[in-house]
Formats: C-alpha cells, sequence, structure tokens
C-alpha cells in the first residue's frame, strides 16, 4: 500500500516535486524537469529528525501558517508518523506507476471527499472546508477556507484544520491510550509555541475535558478526546485527537488531529462530529457506522 521511493509532486508544495524515501517525506525538493537523480543522503543518518510523539517526522520549520499547528522535536525513543506521496509524479519521476489521487485533490467521481489512500479513509469535505492549498505542514487533509493575522505573533493563521496521520514506532494499538496521550501535543502544537519560538496565540493558559469516549470510524472500534484551549491572546480553541485502526495494510493506527477557532469566524464545533461520522474506507465509501457509530458519551 506504500508508494515506492522517488520523486513525487510535493503535496504541500504543488510547484515543487518532493522525495519520498519509500517511508516517510524526506526535506529533499527540486523544481519539477529536474534530471532524475535520487538525493544523496547526508552523512550520519537519513537527514530527517524524529519528531515528537505521533507527530511526523521530517516536518518543515515555518511559521505557523494555520491554526499555530506546528511539529516540534522529540526524543528518539518516542512514536513517530509518517504519510506517503499523496500526488501524482510529474513527467521526470521514476517511471513507476503514478500513486492514487492525493488530498489535495478530489476523489474520481466524488468531488465533495478528500482521499487519504495511505491510511485507507475518506473524508467528507463539508461546507466552508477546502483542499490544503499553500500549506506548510503535512498530513493536513483539508483546512477552512482563508486566512487570518494571528492574534499573537506570527504571520497567518487559519480557522481551522484537520490532519490524518499513521502512529508508528511504537507498540501501543489501544485507541484510546493513543488519544489520551495525543491531546495535550495537540494542543501545543496548535496552539502553544511554534518550531521557531513564536507564540500566535500567546501560549497556552488552560485546558478541560469538552468530550470524550468511544466511536466507530469507518466501521472500526476508536476513541477520541476533545479539549477546550484558553490562550493568552485570542479567543482559544478546541483540539481532538481521534484514534482507531486501519482498513488497510498492517491496520496500524490511525491519528486524526482536528483544530479548531473558537472565534465567532471559526467552523461550528458540530462539524468535528459531522467530519468523524463521515469518515469511510477508500475501498468501500458507502460503509462506515454500525454499532457504536454515534459520537461516544461525554466524561
Amino acid at each position: 500500500m506504500t508508494p515506492p521511493p522517488g520523486w513525487y509532486r510535493d503535496p504541500h508544495a504543488p510547484h515543487l516535486e518532493r522525495w519520498w524515501d519509500g517511508t516517510a517525506w524526506t526535506g529533499h525538493r527540486r523544481a519539477p524537469g529536474t534530471p532524475d537523480v535520487p538525493p544523496v543522503p547526508p552523512a550520519g543518518g537519513t537527514g530527517r529528525a524524529k519528531a515528537v510523539a505521533l507527530t511526523t517526522a521530517g516536518a518543515v520549520l515555518v511559521a505557523a501558517v494555520v491554526t499555530g499547528a506546528v511539529f516540534l522535536g522529540g526524543d528518539d525513543d518516542e512514536a513517530e508518523t509518517k504519510t506517503g506521496p499523496t500526488a501524482t509524479t510529474s513527467s521526470s519521476a521514476t517511471g513507476l506507476p503514478a500513486p492514487s489521487p492525493s488530498t489535495s485533490e478530489p476523489a474520481t467521481g466524488v468531488p465533495d471527499v478528500v482521499e487519504d489512500e495511505l491510511n485507507g479513509v475518506t473524508f467528507p469535505l463539508l461546507d466552508g472546508w477546502v483542499r490544503p492549498e499553500h500549506v506548510a505542514q503535512d498530513d493536513v487533509v483539508m483546512t477552512t477556507d482563508g486566512t487570518y493575522d494571528c492574534p499573537g505573533e506570527g504571520s497567518v493563521c487559519r480557522h481551522g484544520l484537520v490532519v490524518s496521520r499513521t502512529v508508528t514506532a511504537t507498540d501501543q494499538t489501544s485507541p484510546e491510550a493513543l488519544a489520551e496521550e495525543d491531546i495535550p501535543e495537540a494542543a501545543e502544537d496548535a496552539f502553544g509555541e511554534d518550531a521557531l519560538g513564536q507564540q500566535p496565540y500567546g501560549g497556552l493558559e488552560s485546558h478541560r475535558v469538552v468530550k470524550s469516549g468511544p466511536v466507530a470510524v469507518a466501521g472500526r472500534a476508536g476513541y477520541f478526546v476533545r479539549w477546550r484551549v484558553t490562550t493568552a491572546e485570542g479567543p482559544g480553541g478546541y483540539v481532538q485527537s481521534l484514534v482507531f485502526p486501519s482498513s488497510v495494510g498492517t491496520e496500524s493506527p490511525v491519528l486524526v488531529r482536528y483544530v479548531f477557532d473558537a472565534g465567532e469566524d471559526g467552523p461550528p464545533l458540530a462539524d468535528m462530529d459531522r467530519i468523524t461520522k463521515g469518515i469511510r474506507p477508500v475501498t468501500d465509501a458507502d460503509s462506515g457506522g454500525g454499532v457504536g457509530s454515534s459520537i461516544g458519551p461525554a466524561h
């Protein structure tokens, strides 16, 4: 299910190509049409920085252009995540068959969903949400339309985004344990200090659990935790960590993060439940749900 190593269109910079090493994106980029030569790895390693628990490897250190959701470096023994090439290859790619449609493009014949082929699911594209464009973060499957000036430090922020990742490098498989473990990191990445040392929202001040519990996602038993976050500047927001087993490959846990601005221009909080309920296996877009398909009870 994983695309082979090669140059693929960068899903977050469509005008460039990025090297996929067969496991994760690397930091190597090039202009389309460049002679097809694999990048030379730097001495001493693969060149990919280790990420924090449940964050993606190779995160680019840029200003938080979405709702403060950035990726921070972590220890070697922490869990890491991976994502595959999600765009078709260019004319100068390896000559291998191009991967299927990406999260940046509509699934064939279904213009209202976003496909995450690596994790084997599709996401419903609700009103007010768009496929990611000019988004620096990896693994973003959708964002709210438009940007605004961050209330604190930094450049621009977005009112909402949804991120989908595969959890790897951990023996933990319990959706509940993984969701509980991820939610503090999700809050810090979204509303705390970014990788450049800036605080787009002035930093985190407090949080409270709004809701948590079991939920069926694409016919699989998952678990979610939702926090209301208070920030030093701006209206604060909501973060949610949702974990469920993938329906493809080794059935590795899939982590979906939701980041919503709590201001009047933020997306409706109910969109978290609507998106969750609309997640479907790519092999059966009409399936999903079943026993326990409703959002679980609040704790």
